[in-house]
């Protein structure tokens, strides 16, 4: 057998009384938070101008669009809510291959959960398949293809989203497996393109590929048997040679989903360490900005790579060392606001990151960051971070996911019973359908 037919045995084989509570807490977790992320950006430019892309080109069986009036076809709607999904930078992150499963995955579970009629139960099954699925082939193949300039949320979120739309399809395992087999012949997204809409485009791509993929299996279209890990499949025309046991070792006992983790910040998961550095320098010596004559930020070359940039606008500013140092040490904060245009191009913040400055650290750990401030009178304070907050070391809670979901609907403007849904979202499973949790990401003036 293998690992594509492991991958399609496995999902399609997978029962709903195989997943622990924490599995299915964390799943719930990762669900409220994605809707959150989406809600945020409902009537922002980049999801306005793909709606309105897309609905001229949409079937007449639509589903919702989270925050919005507008409804789409399932394809089309996942593209729009994997792109909202992922906007703001703020969504979850699987540690080690930097994928972020939820986005990708959610906006073909809630398409389809909402057009079938399903019981809540039966998409957070899913919902948590797909994400494992990303995952597990996504740990196969880092960290060489991430660094080839492949974006791996959309390049391997395609196969998660393939795989949950294969499960709410009912598919066998041999349909399954085609499915993921036909997704690895869509899969794409550049690093390039990360601060651009580009990105955001790959991101939908994924949702919406990975979702016709599985619907191509359900009327029979096939793939190879060996997709994604043969001599000339997917991961090695995309990377290195594949880690085989990756993807089909411990399958239904060793869970990548219940290793997600969430963003207190709307940036890049690597310069998360750089905030929390630079905070508590501020915090624990009471800086003043107007004080620091310099910044430098010490860290892996990945962090150099990514954040080591000219900052143009909010993009940039997400994945930006110079401006996470900036914010923190003006504001004492990084939360939405510190990161739009506004704040972006304020001259008091312009001016700070002109003090800061990147350097190597070659022994620093991934995901580590240390901040060192020389003050106008020559003192020298010095702080680091090995697991930023949000970390599996140092997780955000419920509360604070909910604070977060919370602080994203109103900065999105949405207008509509945030409260109503993350208690929903924390009963999906209880739920006959998703239909009660659909009606509170809709905009109140439709309810």
């Amino acid at each position: 057998m293998t690992a594509t037919e492991a991958l399609g045995q496995f999902v399609s084989g997978s029962r709903w009384d195989d997943f622990s509570d924490t599995l299915r807490h964390e799943g719930r977790r990762s669900l409220l938070n994605s809707i959150g992320c989406a809600l945020g950006v409902a009537q922002s430019q980049p999801v306005e101008m793909a709606v309105r892309t897309l609905l001229p080109l949409s079937g007449a069986d639509r589903v919702t669009v989270l925050g919005r009036s507008e409804r789409l076809d399932v394809l089309g709607a996942a593209f729009v809510n994997a792109i909202g999904a992922n906007l703001l930078d703020y969504d979850d992150t699987h540690l080690r291959t930097v994928i972020h499963p939820a986005a990708p995955v959610a906006p073909v579970v809630l398409a389809l959960a909402e057009q079938r009629g399903v019981t809540g139960a039966t998409a957070l099954h899913a919902f948590i398949l797909g994400m494992e699925v990303a995952c597990r082939i996504g740990n196969a193949v880092s960290p060489a293809h991430y660094a080839r300039g492949w974006h791996i949320t959309s390049t391997c979120g395609i196969f998660g989203a393939a795989a949950a739309g294969a499960k709410l399809l009912g598919l066998n395992a041999e349909q399954t497996a085609h499915a993921i087999g036909i997704a690895s012949s869509q899969s794409a997204g550049t690093v390039e393109n990360l601060p651009s809409a580009g990105k955001n485009v790959s991101v939908g791509n994924a949702a919406r590929n990975g979702l016709f993929a599985a619907q191509l299996a359900e009327q029979g279209y096939t793939a190879a048997p060996a997709a994604l890990e043969g001599p000339l499949g997917w991961a090695r025309a995309m990377g290195d040679v594949p880690v085989v046991e990756e993807i089909i070792g411990e399958l239904g006992s060793r869970w990548e989903a219940g290793r997600n983790t969430y963003k207190p910040y709307p940036s890049g998961i690597v310069m998360h360490a750089v905030i929390d550095a630079c905070l508590a320098l501020r915090r624990d010596h009471r800086l003043k900005a107007d004080d620091i004559a310099e910044v430098i930020v010490s860290g892996e070359q990945l962090l150099l790579d990514r954040g080591d940039r000219v900052v143009t606008g909010e993009r940039d500013a997400r994945v930006s060392i110079h401006h996470c140092a900036a914010v923190s040490f003006l504001f004492g904060k990084a939360g939405l606001a510190e990161f739009e245009d506004a704040t972006v191009h304020n001259p008091e913040v312009a001016a700070f990151r002109t003090r800061t400055k990147a350097q190597l650290d070659s022994n620093s750990p991934r995901g580590a960051a240390t901040a060192t401030a020389r003050t106008n009178d020559g003192r020298t304070f010095t702080a680091t971070v090995l697991h930023a907050k949000g970390s599996l070391a140092h997780p955000l809670s419920d509360q604070e996911i909910e604070a977060k979901v919370l602080d994203s609907a109103r900065h999105g403007g949405f207008k509509g019973p945030v409260d109503m849904l993350i208690g929903a979202a924390w009963e999906i499973d209880t739920l006959p359908t998703i239909g009660s949790l659909i009606r509170c990401v809709t905009p109140s003036s439709l309810l």
